[in-house]
C-alpha cells in the first residue's frame, strides 16, 4: 500500500487531527516515514494552490479549507446563518485562554460579569474543561482544551498572541472573589452586569 494515498485516505475520515504516532501505528511504518510523507504532502499541495491544505494543529494532522476560499465555505455550510460566539463568550474563553488554569470566579471577577452561564455554553460547545480544584477555596478550575487549539490554528498555548499584560493579575481580582454566589439563568441577551449570560 502506498502510504501518501493512504495518508489522504485516513485523514479525509477524521474528525480530529490525527497524530504522527497514531497514524504510524494504524498504517503500520515508522512514524518518520509518516512525519516525512505527510509534510511532502502539505507542501505538494501549497505548491498546486489547493482549496484545502494540511496543518499540524493541536498535535496532530489534518486536512483544512484554505483560507482564500473561507467565503465560498462559509456560504456553503451557514447558508447566509451564523453560527458564532458571542463577545461575552469571546471574552471570557479569552481570559480562560491566557489565565488557565482559572476559577469562573477570577473570570468574573476580570470580566466584571458573572460568567457563570458563558461557562456553561463553552463546556458544552467543548472549549474549555474542568482541570481540578483550587486548593485554597476548593473552586473548580477550567482550561481550554485541544478541540479548542484545533479551531484557533494553533500547535500550543505558547503560538496565542501577547496579550497577558493587558489582563490584571489574578491577586489583584482576588478580592473582588464571586464564588459562592448563586447564579440565575436568563437570555444570551448581553453584557448586564446584573444578570447572569449565556
Amino acid at each position: 500500500m502506498e502510504l501518501k494515498p493512504a495518508l489522504e485516505a485516513v485523514l479525509m475520515v477524521v474528525d480530529e487531527p490525527a497524530t504522527e504516532e497514531h497514524l504510524a501505528k494504524v498504517l503500520q511504518r515508522r512514524r518518520r516515514e509518516v512525519s516525512d510523507a505527510l509534510r511532502e504532502l502539505e507542501d505538494e499541495y501549497a505548491r498546486q494552490g489547493r482549496g484545502f491544505e494540511l496543518r499540524l494543529v493541536a498535535g496532530g494532522w489534518r486536512f483544512y479549507t484554505r483560507a482564500e476560499y473561507a467565503d465560498a465555505v462559509e456560504s456553503f455550510v451557514l447558508d447566509g446563518q451564523q453560527a458564532r460566539l458571542t463577545q461575552a463568550a469571546l471574552e471570557t474563553l479569552a481570559v480562560v485562554a491566557y489565565r488557565q488554569p482559572v476559577s469562573r470566579s477570577r473570570v468574573s471577577a476580570v470580566r466584571g460579569v458573572n460568567c457563570d452561564g458563558v461557562m456553561r455554553t463553552l463546556l458544552q460547545r467543548g472549549l474549555v474543561e474542568e482541570a481540578g480544584t483550587e486548593p485554597e477555596t476548593g473552586a473548580i478550575l477550567y482550561r481550554t482544551t485541544h478541540y479548542f487549539l484545533e479551531r484557533m490554528g494553533l500547535r500550543g498555548l505558547d503560538e496565542l498572541p501577547e496579550l497577558a499584560p493587558f489582563l490584571p493579575e489574578a491577586e489583584a481580582v482576588e478580592g473582588d472573589s464571586q464564588e459562592g454566589m448563586p447564579s440565575f439563568d436568563v437570555d444570551d441577551s448581553g453584557d448586564d452586569p446584573q444578570t447572569t449570560e449565556h
